[in-house]
């Protein structure tokens, strides 16, 4: 059967210009839109053999739509300079790719594409409809089917039945009900998707719904016999025109071949330069050998120095006296400076610089050699004399620096007794604020913003058993590999950075979070943790007698003595010798014995609680009891973690080498290692610690009025939402029925169903369910902000925190119905689980601050979660504690207070 594929331009040209960063060219123009349209058409072609296709884009100017309702797409602002300027070279683009390209007045692209389906249907074609609009999903049928290239969702019947609760046919009935913000058609008010696709299934169509209407109380019903007049009309703007009048047949709609010299002027012109180097390599294939005229333009762009992403082969290699001071005189007069280092060791606190680069100028970049231990090591400077005459420059506060995770850099000079300053942006982080989902190294962003294929480390210092240190690599390929590095970063900061300044709330993330905790978690990584190595000796060997007792016990069980550690063993004895029920299976087929089976068989049979046990008490033994006192710096005796700043897409820090963010505390084991980590003579260990502050965002975000007269009358919540639930006074509510509510409102929070509440609680399913529809019922604000937050991630993609942190989730439109719904619980939990992130960044930033202010000795050792840790004179204990709460419950202003637990100890345990 033949095909025909309809893209939506109009649908992915706003689409591709609010997801992509803001790339222009050399001649300071937007570019991005393009780029992103012009990828999607690249992959549609590829995944789709289509014998027919066509780009349908609107027209300007207004549609019959506006003759019926002079209000409609009335509030949309008009279109952003930026991306009209980019309509006429992605025009020009499509047709030199050889895509026919519609654009017809009077009508939208939606009816363009509605008439085009009809058509192809009536002859028995298929269709494939590549959209992002949900508007036309009432086009599906079973030769109809929607493709969103930019969120891999494939729809057909069944699909939108399950996207959207509804069958094709009910869509624009759907919409009529609960309305249509994008284009400003108003719904039903107080009608969202779910009683929309409830009185559908009941009633079928809207037509029976309104002929039933009188049978619906409540405010939705009256809500919907006032808005009766209006629901006809709503279909009807809501309706795709299937009958536009065309100047064209389906037969015209052939692929052509593409015009490869256009299209070669367009990609120089758009500096899309790895699209240009493809069409060079096609032609010269073609032609045998000879420069084609994509060639001949990619070699005229190249002699006219770098641009858009292509780099000069002539770096500088910073050999003699007269070159640094040429290049130090460059730096000291310059606007912003790339800097990185080359160094001995990915370990920051033990890191030795090997070389530095810089770059000025995209293009003017430059290695100095410092430590090379090849055969021209001598020609390289002194590396104390050369740290010493730039120190002033290193350390100067107003010449300003830029590189790709300078906190590492930081350590490193810390390392040879420079504190670098003047630090004002950071590629890494800019890379996190505007897509948190995406990888944040070099090479990634380089190939993924410039279209650059960079010099790997890999490529230069050898895999595995053969590779060797920087110090050991040729000066020369030094030089090529390490200032390319300044000049890439120089380019992504000039690419990436206007994104962020141009949205102000992510420039407030970037500005007044990730910059300023730069330093603070510099210094909280340099400060380390002064841990009792005594002390974990003895639990290691605690540890290890109980790891014995629980290994007879489970010979006991077995029957026979076996390896606790093998899983095949394991499988043996469970499911063969035990005949215990098989929960689930490996991938190859095997019976699974992961952590949630064992859990799942440990509440009927004893060994796989024994072996629960077991695990948990031999990986604490190993990762933190064993491993720690091999982790104390030599140096100074603590212990440094290093704080990954750019890794959780909400926000959270990560904490490694070692992990002091997991140490499991639920169990007596795990809060006895942190008595461990302990203060050193004449100190003492503060916590303090935000009080169920992911449930106060809740009731900030969701605005419901239950939660927030709770927090603002300082209410036990858990109590509260317990007196709700089972519907008795707060001052009859027992401990179990506290712990029952503190389960629910953290469960639901994570977007938990009712089968997650049964197996958290240990009770039936349909008591679960009916724990959360009391609560919903008590907490109507909560059920609310679920659902709208659900709908606005698969809109637009991602959700945001209260600062306006934008976090990214990629599966919220899979075709996967359990990636879905997993992606559609973390758009429930991000905003809470990012504002969390964002406020303990700011509290960090405050407390640090206040220290070095007022030149106190105490100092921040750690940050876990919601809690900050210190290390604090016992002269200066009481001014903290007092402080301390203070500042943290005051970084931010929210609907309800903030409040802080600060507890003191000789060691982190007796701190809580």
């Amino acid at each position: 059967m033949k095909t025909l594929l309809l893209v939506d331009g109009s649908s992915y040209l706003y689409r591709a210009f609010h997801a992509l960063p803001d790339l222009r060219n050399r001649q300071n123009e937007p570019t991005g839109a393009v780029y992103g349209v012009l990828s999607m058409l690249r992959r549609l072609h590829k995944d789709f053999h289509a014998d027919y296709s066509a780009c349908v884009f609107d027209a300007k100017g207004k549609t019959f739509r506006d003759e019926i309702y002079p209000q409609y797409k009335a509030h949309r602002p008009p279109m952003p300079a930026d991306l009209s300027g980019q309509i006429e070279p992605l025009h020009r683009c499509i047709e030199a790719m050889g895509w026919p390209i519609l654009v017809i007045d009077g009508v939208e692209a939606d009816d363009v594409i509605g008439t085009l389906a009809m058509q192809a249907t009536r002859s028995g074609i298929q269709c494939v409809i590549s959209t992002g609009d949900k508007d036309i999903a009432q086009l599906v049928d079973s030769r109809i089917k929607l493709v969103n290239t930019m969120s891999n969702e494939i729809l057909d019947e069944e699909g939108v039945r399950q996207k959207f609760g509804v069958s094709p046919a009910q869509i624009r009935d759907y919409l009529a009900l609960v309305g249509d913000s994008t284009d400003n058609i108003p719904g039903v008010e107080k009608v969202g998707p779910k009683t929309a696709v409830k009185w559908l299934l009941h009633y079928g169509s809207l037509d029976n719904i309104i002929e039933h209407a009188s049978e619906i109380g409540g405010v939705v019903g009256e809500n919907l016999r006032k808005a009766i007049p209006w629901l006809q009309q709503a279909r009807t703007l809501l309706t795709i025109k299937c009958d536009v009048a065309l100047p064209i047949e389906l037969q015209d709609l052939t692929i052509r071949p593409q015009d490869t010299q256009k299209l070669a002027e367009l990609y120089a012109r758009l500096d899309f330069k790895t699209w240009l180097r493809e069409l060079q390599q096609a032609q010269n294939s073609v032609n045998g050998g000879a420069e084609s005229p994509a060639a001949q333009l990619q070699s005229q762009d190249m002699s006219s120095g770098l641009s858009g992403g292509e780099l000069s082969p002539d770096y500088e290699t910073i050999l003699t006296e007269v070159q640094l001071d040429q290049w130090l005189a460059r730096c000291d007069k310059a606007a912003l400076v790339a800097l990185d280092t080359e160094t001995t060791s990915l370990n920051p606190m033990q890191a030795q610089l090997v070389g530095l680069s810089l770059c000025i100028e995209p293009g003017e970049a430059a290695y100095l050699p410092l430590a090379h231990r090849s055969c021209e090591e001598t020609q390289q400077l002194d590396l104390h004399w050369v740290l010493g005459k730039m120190k002033p420059w290193l350390e100067s506060e107003t010449k300003l620096k830029v590189g790709q995770n300078l906190k590492y850099d930081k350590h490193v000079f810390a390392n040879h007794g420079i504190q670098l300053s003047g630090i004002v942006h950071d590629t890494l982080l800019q890379s996190y604020v505007l897509e948190s989902h995406q990888s944040h190294d070099m090479d990634s962003l380089a190939f993924r913003h410039l279209g650059v294929k960079t010099i790997t480390y890999d490529e230069i210092t050898g895999k595995g058993a053969n590779r060797i240190g920087f110090d050991q690599v040729s000066i020369e390929q030094a030089t090529r590999y390490a200032a390319e590095d300044a000049d890439i970063t120089m380019q992504l900061h000039r690419c990436l950075y206007p994104s962020i300044e141009s949205q102000e709330q992510l420039h407030y993330v970037y500005r007044h979070l990730e910059m300023p905790l730069l330093n603070v978690l510099f210094q909280i990584e340099r400060n380390g943790v002064l841990l009792d190595l005594e002390r974990l000796h003895a639990q290691s060997r605690e540890i290890e007698a109980q790891l014995m007792t629980l290994e007879q016990r489970a010979y006991g069980e077995a029957g026979q003595a076996f390896n606790l550690n093998s899983t095949k063993q394991i499988q043996e004895i469970l499911f063969h010798r035990l005949k215990l029920p098989i929960i689930k299976k490996t991938p190859k087929g095997a019976p699974s014995t992961d952590e949630e089976v064992l859990q799942q068989l440990a509440l009927d049979y004893p060994l796989p609680k024994i072996l629960l046990d077991y695990r948990g008490l031999a990986k604490l033994k190993s990762t933190y009891t064993d491993k720690l006192p091999q982790m104390v710096d030599s140096h100074t005796q603590r212990v440094h973690t290093n704080y990954a700043q750019a890794v959780a897409v909400t926000g959270r820090l990560a904490s490694n080498d070692p992990n002091l963010q997991n140490i499991p505390v639920r169990k007596q084991e795990g809060r006895r290692i942190r008595e461990a980590f302990i203060a050193p003579p004449g100190s003492h260990i503060i916590s303090a610690d935000y009080s169920q502050i992911e449930l106060r965002i809740m009731a900030h975000i969701s605005r419901d009025q239950g939660l927030l007269r709770a927090f603002a009358a300082g209410e036990d919540i858990h109590r509260a939402t317990a007196a709700e639930v089972f519907g008795i006074p707060v001052e009859q509510v027992d401990q179990e029925q506290r712990r029952y509510a503190k389960v629910i409102n953290f469960g639901l929070i994570y977007g938990m169903s009712d089968f997650g509440l049964a197996s958290q609680l240990g009770i039936e399913r349909g008591a679960a369910r009916v724990y959360i529809d009391r609560y919903f019922a008590r907490y109507p604000g909560v059920a609310d902000y679920m659902q709208r937050i659900r709908l606005q991630a698969r809109e637009q993609g991602y959700v945001e925190t209260v600062f306006g942190r934008r976090l990214w989730l990629p599966e919220i439109n899979s075709s996967s119905h359990n990636r879905r719904q997993a992606a559609e619980r973390a758009a429930i939990n991000a905003p809470m689980q990012g504002t969390a992130a964002d406020i303990i960044k700011l509290a960090m930033i405050a407390v640090h601050d206040w220290l070095q202010s007022e030149c106190l000795r105490s100092k921040l050792i750690m940050q876990v979660h919601d809690e900050l840790v210190l290390e604090v004179p016992d002269e200066e204990a009481e001014l903290v504690k007092k402080v301390l709460p203070d500042l943290m419950e005051n970084v931010s202003k929210l609907d309800v207070p903030l409040r802080v637990e600060v507890g003191m100890g000789d060691n982190w345990e007796q701190a809580h």
